[in-house]
């Protein structure tokens, strides 16, 4: 019998309660990242809409989007750029501050990382509020990339970060929505 897409990563994401606070579903890819046949699945996914486009960069947010990022960048013959929280980065950087849920923070990425026209995807695990991702999109854009579209593994649609990052024009690709958070 075979299996749809999301019988398969609903099958192999872990959620774990009230992490990193009560109240919260966390939803761990971990468990997805060690099941070889879902991981595999996910990351094609991912790529099929991107093949045969020409895409310059992957741009992955810490940490999980590192992961997700480099297959996707590898499947697409694409450079990956990792997007990382402040003062991780050894060379010169652009920084661009961004909301979470409970406070700021300040991401950064190299600032010769992505040359202006570059045709770029983001991609990280999840997409929740959306302060994170857009806070990336803005800095991608400072940089004068070509946001081709954002990538993610989950949505959680009743946080609304996926309308935020359309309101900026960016074409949002997900592969499985989890209702409440």
């Amino acid at each position: 019998m075979k299996t749809t897409l999301e019988d398969t990563l609903l099958a192999s994401i872990r959620t774990i309660p009230d992490y990193p606070k009560p109240g919260i579903l966390f939803r761990d890819i971990t468990t997805l990242l060690g099941n070889a046949r879902a991981f595999r699945r996910a990351i094609d996914e991912l790529v099929h809409p991107y093949v045969g486009l020409k895409v310059d960069k992957i741009a992955g947010i810490e940490a999980r989007g590192f992961i997700l990022g480099g297959a996707i960048a590898h499947q697409l013959s694409a450079g990956f750029v990792p997007i990382r929280k402040k003062g991780k980065l050894p060379h010169e950087t652009v920084r661009v501050a961004y909301s979470l849920e409970y406070g700021l923070d300040e991401m950064e990425m190299h600032k010769d990382a992505v040359a202006p026209g570059e045709k770029v995807i983001l991609v990280d695990d999840l997409i929740a509020t959306g302060g994170t991702a857009e806070g990336a999109v803005k800095l991608l854009s400072q940089m004068g990339a070509d946001i081709v579209a954002a990538c993610f593994v989950i949505d959680l649609p009743d946080l609304g970060g996926r309308k935020k990052l359309e309101n900026l024009g960016v074409d949002v690709r997900t592969l499985i929505a989890f209702e409440g958070h």
